[in-house]
């Protein structure tokens, strides 16, 4: 029952030859790079070398790149022009930083989310868990350059010292388990009223659909996050709190360390209007489960997970356990992002700017997962198996020969069979301690701002 993400045999071949007869590639209804062009040219602006869609394509090629200047982006476009018989616009990057601003967030953002609902949507039923969707949710931190607007906007820790510190922005993601794209993003300051994980996971709320299954770490299964799932038809498993008591000797036994509890609703946050609160249920009903945790070379550890799967017979106790482990990709997406697409620490000098940043980003990184889904179709693959950074080095190397053209079915083809040739490990609950082998250089840290050793010098 757990093993219906690896896709079974059945019908494979039937669907590999309806899409050997067929004119189009799997999920092909999903935003291309191409389709992204035409609505960014649909944008109305004044005669420009660097138009919206020139602009956009350039800013993707930048986060894709591991050398994130704006200057190297203009080269690309110098590059690019040149070889079509175009007048290159200059090398200085002013342009191209104006055309930049002038993109509109809401756009950007907009194509995120149209990209991941049609892969979403689009997903074979074999790829599904009981014919359901797993949606992952998680939160992370990002830091930027050190600029007084950012600092306005997103201040740094105030265990810092003032002028030593980076602005730090507080990111919730959700995160398609089947697919590996991002569904949507909430962005908010570090600290502060309503900057919290759960202030922020509440924007992303409406892009849960009723079947929908969650997952999260133990800091999401309050209260009123499970009767919102709850009302909204969607399922959700997590570690309880660790402020949370449990009695598995009260409530409904469902078997050893399993049972149906009530929660209380609890005293209005502060944060929560009075209506709202009184649309609360005085009791949910939640399902309190402990499973044993099996690592190779360590003991066994229990956990205790509280859900709204309440019928033992459907989801058993093994099925949750199973469940879980897969809220360890979005711990891997994160990373991919992160670390593997440079979007740790941003250069954006205006909070406007470091949103726009993320969007571009996000939005690379769907349209790579789009062409994953399709190499893991056609191969009879789960996107879990496939490698995020060889996907990104191949198609960057396919994009430097000229060769990157979704209508040019055969090399399209042989460019989602290098996807498929590294097949990555089973990485579930894989644990790595969060040291550093490499010294840092012996330079003396900066006590004050930079400008400071400037002018006493």
């Amino acid at each position: 029952m757990m093993n219906c993400t690896i896709f079974p045999q059945t019908n494979y071949k039937e669907i590999v030859s309806d899409l050997k007869n067929s004119p189009e590639l799997p999920f092909s209804n999903v935003l291309s790079i191409k389709e992204i062009s035409k609505k960014m040219q649909e944008v109305s602006y004044r005669e420009r070398i660097f138009t919206p869609e020139i602009t956009l394509l350039a800013f993707l090629s930048q986060v894709m790149d591991d050398d994130h200047s704006q200057q190297a982006a203009v080269t690309k476009v110098i590059a690019t022009l040149v070889a079509n018989g175009k007048e290159p616009p200059s090398s200085n990057t002013s342009a191209y930083s104006q055309a930049r601003s002038r993109l509109s967030e809401d756009i950007l953002a907009s194509l995120v989310r149209t990209i991941a609902e049609e892969l979403a949507s689009d997903i074979p039923s074999n790829w599904l868990w009981m014919g359901r969707k797993i949606k992952l949710v998680d939160g992370s931190t990002l830091s930027m350059p050190d600029t007084l607007e950012n600092q306005a906007m997103y201040p740094q820790t105030g265990t810092q010292k003032f002028d030593i510190g980076f602005p730090i922005a507080r990111v919730v993601v959700l995160i398609d388990y089947i697919t590996g794209v991002v569904m949507d993003l909430a962005i908010g300051a570090y600290s502060g009223k309503e900057t919290g994980e759960h202030a922020l996971f509440r924007q992303l709320v409406p892009s849960l659909a009723c079947g929908d299954i969650l997952l999260g770490d133990r800091y999401y299964p309050s209260f009123f996050l499970m009767a919102t799932l709850i009302q909204l038809g969607v399922d959700g498993v997590f570690p309880i709190h660790s402020a949370r008591k449990y009695d598995f000797n009260q409530g409904i036994s469902l078997g050893a360390n399993d049972h149906i509890i009530e929660w209380k609703k609890p005293t209005k946050p502060e944060w929560m209007g009075q209506d709202e609160y009184d649309a609360f249920p005085v009791e949910i009903t939640v399902r309190e489960v402990a499973i044993d945790q099996h690592r190779n070379g360590f003991r066994s550890r229990t956990m205790v997970l509280v859900t709204t799967f309440l019928d033992p017979i459907a989801v058993t106790r093994n099925d949750l356990a199973n469940l879980y482990d897969y809220r360890w990709f979005v711990e891997l997406s994160l990373r991919d992002i992160k670390t593997t697409m440079h979007m740790d620490i941003l250069r954006g000098k205006s909070p406007d700017m470091v949103r726009k940043e993320i969007w571009v980003h996000l939005l690379a990184y769907n349209l790579i997962r789009k062409i994953m889904a399709q190499a893991a179709f056609i191969h009879e693959k789960s996107t879990k198996e496939l490698s995020f950074k060889l996907a990104l080095q191949t198609i960057k190397a396919f994009q430097r020969a000229g060769i990157l053209d979704e209508d040019n079915h055969h090399v399209y083809l042989k460019l989602l069979d290098a996807i498929v040739t590294k097949k990555v490990g089973h990485r579930n609950g894989r644990q790595e301690p969060r040291n550093v082998k490499r010294r840092p250089k012996a330079f003396p840290r900066l006590q004050h701002a930079r400008g400071f050793y400037k002018n006493a010098a």
